[in-house]
């Protein structure tokens, strides 16, 4: 358990820090490259649309190489695209960021993969809690350094120097995989195929009951990854709004200080961790439907908090940051429950992140058109509780049909 877990953490690092290295430092890409604002946003709305249109490539690498050499082709593909993106022109910079989403999507999906099949089942939240929060933290580490490294390196050096810990997970990993094949080799055990099994179970006695019992499962699993579609493009919608818009809010609401506002709205980033590991924590002592609906009633309570008293801001963003790491990790804790192979866990988080990488696409510049047309942040809020009910009630749905009773 605990080579998994590293080896999941370091993957975990390298997942979401380089799409947030660039915006540390925008200002100096621009003025050096001559980066339109349009040009600077695919700096890091790219790659979130690459997690959905690149799903289909991901699964079929899973399919054909199993998740250890896909994870190493992810961290290679992020490496070697946080290289490109540092040492050229604006149209190299938009070559390496298309690789790093496009490899970022094969550790998206093969992460969860690995999770339903290394780790027992009772401490797959626990796992999925760890895997969501090294993320966030990779994130926060890598936007409070990028710009004092900038400052001392210029900002080329800064973003690349990053690579140096994707690097050292792909040596990880690498290792890892010669060892396990190693190991296969000298083990050489004869193993009967599940097919094999199934096989006999159905030339027997049992065949209808079987049968029958498969075609539930089959019926069941589906439902389940529909609704988390559904909840996970509520989470992503939600998610990628309120990173968007939360900083110029507060400053135009509030009054705040640039400064300040950033400050506030790193909270909701820096909150997820507790959210996160809480929301395992919680499943443990209780059920895991009663901490997703805490979860839920913690992401409504944002837009409502920001709309009803706004003056509490500093305790809505934390509220929100909560909701918002533990809606990741209740997720995707959600799915192994159903899975009963590796395709089916590959299968069900490409869809699910399909769908919520699309949506995660299209909320910011959906929230900011509201925004232009009323003049107000009464409707992009709304937008936001209306991703958090979809949230809600997806989720809820979804755990309810997967959860033992």
């Amino acid at each position: 358990m605990p080579w998994v877990i590293a080896g999941i953490v370091v993957v975990a690092l390298s997942l979401r820090a380089p799409i947030i290295a660039p915006t540390a430092v925008i200002g100096d890409i621009q003025a050096d490259t001559g980066l339109s604002a349009f040009g600077a946003g695919l700096l890091t709305g790219l790659p979130v649309l690459l997690f959905a249109l690149a799903t289909p490539l991901a699964t079929r690498t899973i399919r054909r190489f199993g998740p250890e050499a896909t994870i190493i082709l992810c961290l290679a593909g992020v490496l070697a695209g946080t290289v490109i993106r540092s040492i050229g022109p604006s149209s190299v910079m938009m070559a390496g960021t298309v690789l790093i989403g496009s490899a970022m999507t094969l550790g998206n999906i093969a992460i969860p993969v690995l999770i339903r099949r290394d780790v027992q089942w009772n401490r797959i939240s626990s796992v999925t809690g760890v895997y969501s929060a090294t993320m966030n933290i990779g994130s926060m580490a890598t936007l409070l350094g990028t710009a004092p490294l900038a400052a001392l390196v210029g900002w080329r050096w800064a973003i690349a120097s990053w690579g140096v810990v994707t690097a050292a997970g792909l040596a990880y990993w690498i290792l890892r995989q010669r060892r396990a094949l190693a190991a296969e080799t000298s083990a050489s055990r004869p193993m009967v195929p599940r097919a094999a099994a199934a096989h006999n179970i159905s030339n027997g006695p049992g065949a209808a009951a079987a049968t029958a019992k498969a075609t539930a499962d089959r019926v069941r699993f589906r439902r389940v990854v529909a609704l988390l579609v559904f909840a996970f493009c509520g989470q992503s919608a939600a998610y990628y709004a309120t990173t968007a818009w939360l900083p110029l809010l507060l400053s135009e609401t509030r009054g705040l200080a640039p400064a300040s506002s950033g400050a506030t709205a790193s909270l909701f980033q820096i909150a997820a961790v507790v959210g996160a590991f809480g929301l395992p924590l919680l499943a443990a002592r209780t059920k895991l439907w009663i901490a997703t609906a805490v979860i839920a009633l913690f992401w409504v309570t944002l837009p409502i908090g920001l709309l009803v008293a706004p003056e509490a801001f500093v305790l809505w963003a934390i509220i929100g940051g909560i909701a918002q790491g533990g809606g990741f990790t209740a997720i995707f804790s959600i799915i192994p429950r159903v899975a009963h192979s590796d395709a089916d866990m590959a299968t069900a988080s490409a869809r699910i992140q399909a769908g919520g990488y699309l949506a995660a696409t299209c909320s910011p510049s959906l929230a900011g058109w509201l925004n232009s047309s009323t003049g107000s942040w009464n409707m992009p809020l709304v937008l936001v509780l209306t991703a958090a009910l979809v949230f809600g009630i997806g989720s809820l749905m979804a755990v309810r049909i997967a959860e033992p009773r």
